[in-house]
C-alpha cells in the first residue's frame, strides 16, 4: 500500500492546516446474507442453482416505495437440466426479502421455451420502464439470446421479447448511452475468439421502442473491432462479467467505460478503461489497471485455484458506486474471486483516470464483518442497489457462496465526516485501536496508508479518534480516552463522527437536517439554501469549503432563502457548512 505522498502534503500545506477541515469518507454499515432459508429468502434453492451469478437493482416493481432486485441463477434445473431462472426479490428497507417471484420455464408466465443448457439468467439487469406502463422491466440472456421482460406489479412476466443472436456470460445495464431514452445494455463475452483464443469481447446493445435489438447499432470492442487495438492476449477472457459506466471522469468530453479481463497476466487480471467516441462509441483511448500499473499496489495471486483455474481473477465483476471520498470523481467496485476467499475492492480513481488509492472488504479487511468460506469466491459479481433504506446510505449487492447453491451479501456503507482538528495534532493517551507507527523507533511498523485507508481502519476498529500523517502515512486509531496534543511532526488529528459512542458535546455540532434544504444538487451556477427558521441574528452564516478544507466564502444568512453563487468555481465536490441558531449542517455540493 506505499504511495507518494509529497503532492497531497503539498495540497494539504497550501490549504491552510491551522483551520479546522471536515472531510466525508463512506465506510461499512453492515450487511445482509441471502441464501437458501436465510435473509428472508424462502423460495427453496438446490445446490449447483448458482444463485446471484449475476444480480442488478430492478427499481421499485411492486410500488411499495422500495427497491427490488432482479437475480440470475443460471444452472436452476426447472424444466431441464442447467435451464436456468430469474428471481425478483421484493425488499425490505432494512435489506432483508420481504417476497420473491421465480421466472423459469415452469414459473412467472414465461411463455419461451427453455432447454438443457440455456443457463437463462446467466446475465440479467435492470432496464427501467420499457413499455411505458409505469413498471420496471428487466432484461436476461439465455444461451444465444436475450430477452427485454416486461414486468407485472408482482414480478410475474407480462410479456416478452426474445432476441436472437447474442451470446453473453454477464449483462450490464450503462444507462441511456444514444439518448433515445431507453437504458441501453452490454453483453459480457469473456470467451470470445475474437483476435485470438479466449481474448474476449463486450457489445453495447440498444433496443427500441417495441423492446427489439438494433442489430444494426450493436458495437462490438475486441482485438479486432471497435477501436481498441493492441493489448489483449489469448486467455485475457475481456468483458469480465459485468462492466461499469464511469460516465465522463476526465471531463474531456467522452465517457468511460471500465471492463475486466479478469484473466490477464498469467490470471491476476486486469480492468481497462475505455473512453468512448459520443458518435460510433468505438475506442478513442484506453488504460490499463493492475498489479503495479497505474496506481494499483496490491498483490495478486497467480497460484493454481481449486477449480482449476490460476490466478486472483482481479476485475471478474465492476460496478460503479459514486464518489465514496469526497473528491468529486466517482469510484469503482471490483473484486479478485479467486484470491483466498475472494477480495472486494474499493478503487478511488483520479481524473485521469488511474487509481488514487484502494482499500479491501474481505474477512479481515473493511470493516463489515463478514465471515467467508476458504472456497467463497466473494465478489464474483457485483452490482449497485443505491439508498435502499432511506437514509441516505448506499448499498451494494456482492455474490458468492461456496459450494454452488449461490449467495448474496448486500453491503451498507453510510458517509462519516472526519473532522480534523485546527493545527497540527495528534491524538495521545488512551488506548490504541490500531497502528502502524512506532513512536520509540519513529518509524512505520507495516506499509505506509492512503488517507482513505486510514478511515476504514477507523471504521473497523471503531475509533473515536485517528490521527494520521499525509507525509508518511502513519496511521493510529485511538478510544475515546485519548487526548489532543500538538504536533510537532505534523500530524493531524481527526474525530471519526461515526464512532457508535459519539454525541454531540457543543452547541455547534447540532444537526440542523430536518430544518434547511439545500437544492439544485449538482448545480450550475447557484446553490439555494432555504431554512424553517424565521429569525436570523448576527452568528448565522453560510461557509463554502474545498475539499481539503479550505474556506472559499462566507456570507450572512438573513432570510430563509439563501443563495450561493458557485459560477465561477471549477466542476467539481464541495462542502456547505450552514450555522443558524446555534446548530450547523454540513452538505457536499456538486458543481457541474
Amino acid at each position: 500500500m506505499k504511495r507518494n505522498f509529497i503532492v497531497l502534503l503539498m495540497v494539504f500545506t497550501f490549504s491552510s492546516a491551522l483551520q479546522a477541515q471536515i472531510t466525508e469518507q463512506w465506510g461499512p454499515d453492515g450487511f445482509v446474507k441471502i441464501e437458501n432459508g436465510q435473509g428472508g429468502l424462502s423460495e427453496p434453492l438446490d445446490p449447483g442453482d448458482r444463485f446471484s451469478r449475476d444480480h442488478d437493482q430492478a427499481g421499485d416493481i411492486n410500488g411499495d416505495g422500495v427497491i427490488d432486485l432482479v437475480i440470475g441463477a443460471r444452472s436452476d434445473d426447472d424444466g431441464a437440466t442447467d435451464a436456468g431462472a430469474v428471481y425478483i426479490l421484493f425488499m425490505n428497507s432494512i435489506g432483508t426479502v420481504q417476497s420473491s417471484q421465480k421466472i423459469s420455464a415452469l414459473a412467472g408466465n414465461f411463455t419461451d421455451t427453455l432447454a438443457a443448457g440455456d443457463f437463462f439468467g446467466y446475465g440479467v439487469a435492470g432496464i427501467g420502464d420499457y413499455d411505458g406502463d409505469n413498471i420496471p422491466d428487466i432484461a436476461a440472456t439465455a444461451s444465444g439470446r436475450i430477452y427485454i421482460i416486461h414486468l407485472d406489479a408482482t414480478g410475474k412476466v407480462k410479456s416478452l421479447v426474445r432476441n436472437n443472436g447474442i451470446n453473453s456470460q454477464g449483462l450490464s445495464a450503462i444507462g441511456d448511452l444514444n439518448n433515445d431514452g431507453r437504458i441501453d445494455l452490454v453483453a459480457c463475452q469473456p470467451t470470445s475468439n475474437a483476435g485470438g483464443t479466449r481474448r474476449g469481447a463486450i457489445q453495447i446493445l440498444f433496443f427500441n421502442n417495441n423492446s427489439q435489438l438494433m442489430n444494426a447499432n450493436t458495437v462490438t470492442i475486441s482485438s479486432t473491432q471497435g477501436g481498441f487495438g493492441t493489448g489483449l492476449q489469448n486467455d485475457d477472457n475481456f468483458g469480465g462479467r459485468e462492466v461499469a459506466m464511469l460516465g465522463d471522469i476526465d471531463n474531456d468530453g467522452t465517457k468511460e467505460l471500465a471492463v475486466g479481463a479478469f484473466k490477464s497476466d498469467g490470471g491476476k487480471g486486469a480492468i481497462w478503461i475505455l473512453s468512448l467516441s459520443n458518435t460510433n462509441y468505438n475506442v478513442v483511448s484506453k488504460l490499463k489497471i493492475t498489479e503495479g500499473i497505474n496506481g494499483f499496489h496490491d498483490t495478486l495471486t497467480l497460484g493454481g485455484n481449486t477449480n482449476g483455474t490460476n490466478g486472483a481473477h482481479f476485475g471478474h465483476a465492476l460496478c460503479k458506486v459514486g464518489d465514496l471520498n469526497g473528491d468529486g470523481i466517482p469510484d469503482l467496485m471490483t473484486g479478485a474471486n479467486q484470491q483466498s476467499e475472494g477480495w472486494g475492492y474499493i478503487l478511488y480513481l483520479n481524473a485521469d483516470k488511474t487509481v488514487k488509492t484502494y482499500t479491501r472488504i474481505n474477512n479481515t479487511d473493511g470493516g463489515f464483518g463478514l465471515v467467508l468460506d476458504p472456497l467463497e469466491r466473494f465478489s464474483r459479481s457485483i452490482s449497485f442497489v443505491g439508498d435502499l433504506r432511506g437514509d441516505g446510505t448506499i448499498a451494494v449487492n456482492y455474490g458468492g457462496g461456496a459450494g454452488g447453491t449461490g449467495t448474496l451479501y448486500l453491503l451498507f456503507l453510510k458517509p462519516c465526516d472526519f473532522d480534523q482538528q485546527a493545527g497540527f495534532n495528534h491524538w495521545s493517551g488512551g488506548n490504541t485501536l490500531f497502528s502502524n507507527w512506532s513512536h520509540a523507533n519513529q518509524m512505520l511498523t507495516s506499509d505506509s496508508l492512503t488517507f482513505e485507508q486510514c478511515t476504514f481502519k477507523a471504521f473497523e476498529t471503531d475509533a473515536a479518534y485517528m490521527t494520521y500523517n499525509f507525509n508518511d502515512g502513519r496511521c493510529i486509531c485511538k478510544d475515546s480516552n485519548a487526548t489532543l496534543t500538538v504536533s510537532s511532526e505534523m500530524s493531524t488529528a481527526y474525530i471519526n463522527r461515526c464512532y457508535s459512542a459519539y454525541e454531540p458535546t457543543s452547541a455547534t455540532n447540532i444537526s440542523l437536517a430536518n430544518k434547511i434544504s439545500v437544492y439544485p444538487n449538482p448545480a450550475t451556477n447557484e446553490v439555494i439554501i432555504t431554512s424553517s427558521e424565521t429569525n436570523f441574528t448576527i452568528n448565522d452564516k453560510v461557509e463554502l469549503y474545498s475539499m481539503v478544507g479550505k474556506k472559499l466564502m462566507t456570507s450572512r444568512i438573513l432570510s430563509s432563502k439563501t443563495s450561493v453563487d458557485i459560477s465561477n468555481l471549477a466542476s467539481g465536490a464541495y462542502l456547505l457548512v450552514t450555522h443558524i441558531q446555534g446548530g450547523s449542517q454540513s452538505v457536499k455540493v456538486v458543481k457541474d
